[in-house]
Parts: C-alpha cells; sequence; structure tokens
C-alpha cells in the first residue's frame, strides 16, 4: 500500500494579494482602452499630415500602454501563487500553481537521499545555511509558519530548500529521511 499525502501551501492573509490582483486587471483595462482610443487618431494624423518629431511621444506613450497591457495580462496570475507538495513513499514533488490555473513542476526529491533536514527554527538550520556556497532556495509563502528545510549536495553543489509542510506532512518525510537526518541543533 502506497503512503500518499497531498497539500497545497497558500498564504494565510489574502487581501493584499486580492487588492493587488484587482489592481492589476483595472490597470490592465485602462491601458487596453486607452490604447484602442488613441490607434485611430494617431492613424489619422500620420496619414493626413505624415510622420513627424511632434507625434513621437504620442506614439511612445500608446506603445507603452500596449506594453503595460500586455505584460499585466501575462503575469497578473502570478500575483496568487500557491505551492503544492505531493508525498508519495518517500518522493517528494514540489509544483507552483498560480491563480489555479497554470502549474509550474519545481522538482521532485527523494527525502532518503537528503544529508540533514529540520526545522528552521533549529541550530542545524543556522549552522548548514552559514556554510560557504550554498544555494538556498525558498518554496513557501508565510514566513511566521514552522518551516522545514532539506540539506543536500547535488553534483558538488550544497544545496537547500525551504518549504512549509504542515506537522503530518513533516512527521511523514522524518520517518522516510532515515535515522539521524533529522537535525534539532
Amino acid at each position: 500500500m502506497d503512503v500518499f499525502h497531498e497539500e497545497v501551501v497558500v498564504k494565510n492573509n489574502t487581501s493584499l494579494q486580492s487588492a493587488m490582483y484587482i489592481m492589476s486587471i483595472i490597470i490592465m483595462v485602462l491601458c487596453g482602452a486607452y490604447a484602442l482610443i488613441m490607434i485611430n487618431p494617431l492613424i489619422f494624423i500620420i496619414s493626413s499630415e505624415g510622420f513627424s518629431a511632434a507625434i513621437i511621444p504620442d506614439i511612445v506613450i500608446f506603445l507603452m500602454s500596449i506594453a503595460s497591457c500586455v505584460l499585466i495580462f501575462l503575469n497578473k496570475d502570478k500575483i496568487k501563487t500557491e505551492y503544492e507538495y505531493t508525498f508519495t513513499n518517500g518522493i517528494l514533488d514540489f509544483a507552483k500553481v498560480f491563480n489555479n490555473r497554470k502549474r509550474k513542476n519545481l522538482g521532485s526529491m527523494n527525502v532518503r537521499n537528503v544529508e540533514a533536514c529540520g526545522l528552521v527554527s533549529s541550530g542545524s538550520f543556522k549552522r548548514f545555511s552559514g556554510m560557504q556556497g550554498v544555494k538556498i532556495t525558498n518554496w513557501f509563502l508565510n514566513r511566521d509558519s514552522e518551516l522545514f528545510y532539506f540539506y543536500f549536495v547535488k553534483g558538488n553543489e550544497k544545496q537547500m530548500i525551504v518549504i512549509e509542510p504542515s506537522e503530518h506532512l513533516r512527521n511523514m518525510i522524518i520517518k522516510f529521511a532515515g535515522q539521524g537526518k533529522y537535525q534539532v541543533n
């Protein structure tokens, strides 16, 4: 029988995220409306009077409004980000979910292959993170929760991953990691 657990980490306080998301949609609509309104006069001026240096600022503002509209459209879902952790028989998969629509797989790891793991609040985290050349990757949203770290060496590169698991998932990781890998101090 497989040991399986999946959980999604969401931001504790989503009011700022929601406000930023709504504001980005409003700005996107305003920039798009401005570009639609300005396209006809610009085409009329260029076709009747020809291209002149006097309309360059209008063209730049028009192009900037189109560019900002497109950039906001492509990136607005990144405002509402969630992390998903899937644990299956000692294999931990990480994914980043944008606005419950787009999913980006971040990676997978066998918890038996880590050299050390533990709570970020422990002394062992300070010891490993203070080592020379350690690359720390953060896959969490709430800094005030109990964060958990993994320390491992992959291809002569020291790496740490910091996540935000529930107590149930932490216990499963500790059980499958092996004896002596869970560090307290």
